[in-house]
């Protein structure tokens, strides 16, 4: 019984890795000695990914090198997501349309608004008239 609890291990906290604990740790795997879940269990890491992510930080293999473990997609899968991604721009091209006939309508309402307006109170509604500039202005004079 005793030597059963000596072989388990208590899962340590993010707080309690140091720096020499993660560099032995890098070390241990780029050696070629322990895997990621084998470390993970050695050492009580609750993630093989806090492995991964110190091995890229703190390791020395050259990254640029490194082989693409993505596999490419299959054309049935290409295909698929081509699909998915027609299906999304239909539908946002649908509510766009829903916009802009929305938008066309308003504009019909406002001009006809306008209109009875003009002819109910024989009131001229000037369109929107940007101010001219003033005439009185005078360049900046630099400073000696």
């Amino acid at each position: 019984m005793e030597q059963r609890l000596k072989n388990q291990f208590v899962k340590r906290t993010q707080k309690d890795y140091t720096m020499s604990f993660k560099l032995q740790l890098v070390s241990e795997y780029e050696n070629g000695d322990l895997g990621f879940t084998a470390l993970a269990r050695k050492y009580g890491i609750q993630s093989t990914s806090t492995i991964r992510s110190w091995i890229l930080k703190f390791g020395k293999f050259d990254k640029e090198y490194q082989i693409n473990t993505m596999k490419e997609k299959s054309p049935h899968q290409k295909l698929f997501e081509l699909e998915q991604k027609v299906k999304l721009l239909e539908r946002q091209k649908h509510t766009l349309e829903k916009e802009l006939e929305l938008r066309d309508q308003k504009s019909i309402m406002f001009d006809a608004i306008v209109e009875v307006v003009k002819e109910e109170y024989n009131i001229d509604l000037p369109k929107k008239v940007f101010p001219k500039q003033s005439k009185n202005i005078s360049p900046k004079k630099e400073k000696a």
